[in-house]
């Protein structure tokens, strides 16, 4: 069985191909978990095929709510199949109530309905990139200075009323306040203006890992641009659905919502 949290595993085969299996993050909800077989030619993760680098390297991870076990296959280059299964620790969520959301936010009038619908499609398509990157596998650094006002999987109230679990972690500090790349990434989404997320960014970082900057006031990159970590990518706003300026920094391998408090390290990731 595997380490379960901070886990860097080595597992050795027994097949004749005498591969080895290698695992580092955290085997939680929400948690992001990088991985190298060496000699492999597939690799699938609960029989969903993984995207492999050259060199073995692979990305999967766990939703809010995600089930506590999982099983990994892969093949080897001489066609024998390996299994390994995973067991994940669940977590508890805090409960957390926002008053102050102006009503606009919190029941939005039906004319908006296709302008809200149109903007998460949009937001989904950015996130269902599958690129060829591999940044997923370097450090996480701080995106901004700033308290810690909201955490990832809370759910949330607004104004008293139930709405979705939050997906972020939410750094609070004045507008204008830069936020730079905690990894290097592509900008794959660059909008001024989404109604409830105002100022939003997202950029790639491989294999289906990306990474989400919303109710910016400022956005310093466009589309396409290649963005080195420490780069300062925009400024903290509050755009959107707010009730005072903060960043909301999120993280995805392609469907699932992970914690950005998992991956981040201490260190401000600028360049100075």
């Amino acid at each position: 069985m595997l380490k379960t949290l901070l886990a860097a595993v080595l597992i050795s085969s027994t097949s004749l191909s005498a591969m080895a299996l290698e695992l580092k993050g955290q085997l939680t909800q929400g948690g992001l978990v990088t991985g190298n077989i060496s000699n492999a030619q597939s690799v699938s993760f609960n029989d969903k095929t993984l995207k492999l680098s050259s060199k073995g390297d692979f990305v999967f991870g766990f939703g809010r709510d995600a089930p506590t076990n999982h099983t990994l296959k892969w093949v080897d280059k001489a066609g024998v199949e390996h299994t390994e299964s995973l067991v994940i620790t669940k977590r508890d969520y805090q409960i957390d109530k926002i008053t102050g959301v102006a009503k606009k936010y919190v029941s939005p009038a039906k004319e908006l309905s296709a302008r809200i619908s149109k903007e998460a499609a949009a937001i989904r398509a950015a996130r269902q990139v599958n690129s060829d990157l591999l940044y997923f596998l370097d450090p996480v650094l701080k995106p901004a200075q700033g308290r810690i006002s909201g955490v990832y999987g809370s759910q949330r109230y607004f104004n008293g009323e139930p709405r979705r679990p939050h997906f972020g972690l939410d750094i609070a500090n004045k507008t204008g306040t830069p936020v730079y790349a905690p990894i290097s990434g592509t900008v794959v989404f660059s909008q001024p203006d989404i109604y409830y997320s105002g100022g939003t960014l997202i950029l790639d970082h491989g294999h289906g890992v990306t990474s989400t900057y919303i109710h910016l006031s400022k956005l310093d990159v466009k589309l396409g641009d290649k963005i080195e970590q420490g780069s300062k990518i925009a400024e903290i706003g509050a755009t959107g659905r707010v009730t005072g300026p903060h960043l909301d920094w999120r993280f995805n391998w392609q469907g699932e919502r992970l914690d950005p408090a998992l991956l981040m390290q201490d260190k401000l990731a600028n360049k100075k």
